[in-house]
């Protein structure tokens, strides 16, 4: 019996210590595994590819460095300019289509700001849409894109584009809207940049089309980078349970090397540099993901994904991104379109599936990811047929104890039977007094003599650990839970019981399977257990309500199940 209990004690603090862990591992920004490949920032002169040619007619430190190789044309002569300490602004041009609106802005054609229209900031604020891109302010996010080269001038995210609309919006019956920029070189080489947005959809199209009307062949590469500032998120005043954490920072995906986040503070440490034939260059948050998506290109030359840091000493602003490692070509007189896509908007998995292979892998569900990617599937179509995402944890909790309901029985055939050799027990207690050996053996061999499986009683609990940390992850990433009401006074199933009636319930259901289990012959021990509920109680107050609609509703069906096994086993029991 005491060997039974520790096991609990162990699954029920597996249980917390877990839950603790992961809340760590997202308050810190730290996953529990990283491997990249990274190498130190090279020493070069802002403004400078490696071979001393000058990228851009404006470049600055933030401008990636283009590769070198032996096809690029003699360096041409252009002045580096200083870091801008604000991020420079001129003409905004306005985007709106169903579901976004966003801003570019001429000054190097930046997508600066971008709203969710039907993500609401706040249940209490419906009309307010959720910010996901700003430049404004400390908490800066946005993406940015341009051309590198050497022999000509480059348009970058510091060029002066014009703009031949101030306002675009999505018209009924149109499928997508375009945003033109266009810039022209003093040699000539005309550029155009075009954005394309598209109806029911977060993702966009870029593409840059060079018109070479120099007197030389065109030769250039291509890249795209995200920007964002680490903004340290003030404290509600309720310490770890004052909110849910979540991962902040950014990540890649390569064939090679798979998922990997790459934090802040991996990208101040040093600088990344991954070649690789595809893959995609992310900056996540919580519930919302903007992406970078490197089309193929046509001679199958592969990306550099590369991170920077720019004013470190001041308000670090952190890079990650991609540049193409083979040029361009545009011979005198021809015409050349570069294309690229992002996604910019919520994790939503069926969105994200259509995007790109593994863009899905932003939805971090952690090492239990093979658990809560069936679970959230599960649910996905549970919630079709019963719109309501509350009744879907209802009905996958009955599910999940159905797929169980073998073993769970065993174990409740077996507790039962515990519990009826009480008295058999205390008077074996009473025999042996302090001589616990004599006392052990005694018990197993009534355990033996009765097949009983002294660890039974503990399975319904163990197994229950790997589908309740899964289902955490699930109610934490998947933005589809996000603002998902239940009923009543549950208005966000990924936030926690206002009024902490789900949890003081889940505390109740927890006492009551403890009066239906075999008590422990020690003392110490039966008060341990009988404090058990009060101390889930406490800490199921701050955590997300579906997760603790999910163990009441497992509590409930397990004292059910066990009630009614062990009427069965006292009638069979008073026959004989």
């Amino acid at each position: 019996m005491d060997f039974q209990r520790l096991i609990l004690f162990g699954a029920l603090g597996m249980v917390l210590l877990l839950l603790w862990q992961a809340w760590l591992e997202h308050e810190s920004g730290q996953p529990s595994a990283i491997a990249t490949s990274t190498q130190p920032a090279q020493s070069v002169s802002p403004g400078l590819t490696q071979s001393g040619a000058a990228t851009s007619a404006t470049a600055t430190d933030d401008v990636p460095q283009a590769p070198t190789t032996r096809q690029q044309p003699e360096p041409g002569d252009t002045t580096a300019v200083p870091v801008n300490q604000t991020l420079p602004s001129a003409q905004r041009v306005v985007v709106e289509t169903d579901i976004v609106r966003a801003e570019i802005d001429t000054n190097g054609g930046d997508l600066r700001y971008l709203e969710l229209l039907t993500y609401p900031v706040a249940i209490d604020q419906p009309d307010e849409p959720f910010v996901l891109l700003n430049d404004s302010g400390a908490d800066l996010f946005l993406i940015q894109d341009g051309l590198l080269g050497s022999g000509h001038e480059f348009p970058n995210h510091h060029t002066p584009f014009s703009a031949r609309a101030t306002d675009v919006r999505l018209a009924p019956g149109e499928n997508s809207v375009s945003v033109d920029l266009d810039w022209t070189s003093t040699e000539g080489v005309s550029y155009r940049k075009t954005f394309t947005f598209h109806r029911n959809s977060y993702y966009i199209d870029v593409t840059f089309s060079v018109y070479n009307q120099s007197a030389s062949d065109w030769l250039g590469y291509q890249y795209q980078q995200i920007l964002r500032t680490q903004v340290v998120e003030k404290s509600s005043g309720l310490g770890f349970f004052g909110r849910l954490p979540s991962y902040k920072g950014g990540a890649i995906f390569t064939p090679e090397d798979k998922y990997e986040k790459i934090d802040f503070e991996d990208m101040s440490e040093a600088n990344l540099a991954r070649a690789t034939p595809s893959g995609w260059v992310a900056m996540l948050q919580h519930y919302f993901v903007g992406a970078l998506l490197p089309l193929p290109q046509e001679d199958n030359a592969g990306y550099e994904f590369y991170s920077n840091v720019t004013q470190r000493d001041s308000a670090p602003r952190y890079l990650i991104g991609y540049k193409t490692t083979h040029p361009a070509s545009v011979p005198v007189g021809a015409t050349k379109t570069l294309a690229t896509r992002m996604y910019v908007g919520p994790k939503e998995t069926q969105r994200l599936i259509k995007a790109d292979a593994k863009l899905e892998l932003t939805v971090d569900y952690g090492w239990l990811t093979p658990v809560s990617s069936p679970l959230f599937w599960i649910m996905t179509y549970i919630q079709r047929v019963v719109s309501n995402w509350g009744v879907s944890i209802i009905l996958l909790t009955l599910l999940v104890k159905l797929v169980f309901f073998p073993l769970s029985a065993a174990s409740y055939k077996s507790m039962a039977r515990m519990k009826k050799m009480q008295p058999r027990m205390k008077t074996l207690k009473e025999r042996f007094g302090d001589d616990k050996q004599k006392f052990q053996q005694a018990m197993m061999e009534i355990y033996k003599k009765e097949k009983i499986n002294p660890l039974g009683g503990c399975l319904p609990i163990v197994i229950q650990i790997p589908v309740f940390i899964a289902l955490y992850w699930v109610l934490l990433e998947s933005v589809e839970l996000r603002q998902a009401p239940f009923i009543l006074w549950i208005k966000d199933l990924s936030l926690q019981d206002p009024y902490y009636v789900l949890p003081v319930l889940m505390g109740a259901s927890m006492f009551g399977q403890q009066l239906l289990n075999p008590a422990p012959m020690d003392p110490m021990q039966q008060k341990i257990m009988m404090a058990l509920p009060l101390v889930f109680t406490v800490f199921f107050l701050w955590f997300p309500s579906g997760l603790v609609l999910y163990w009441l509703v497992n509590n409930v069906l397990s004292i059910t199940q066990q009630w009614v096994i062990t009427r069965k086993i006292q009638a069979a029991d008073s026959k004989a």
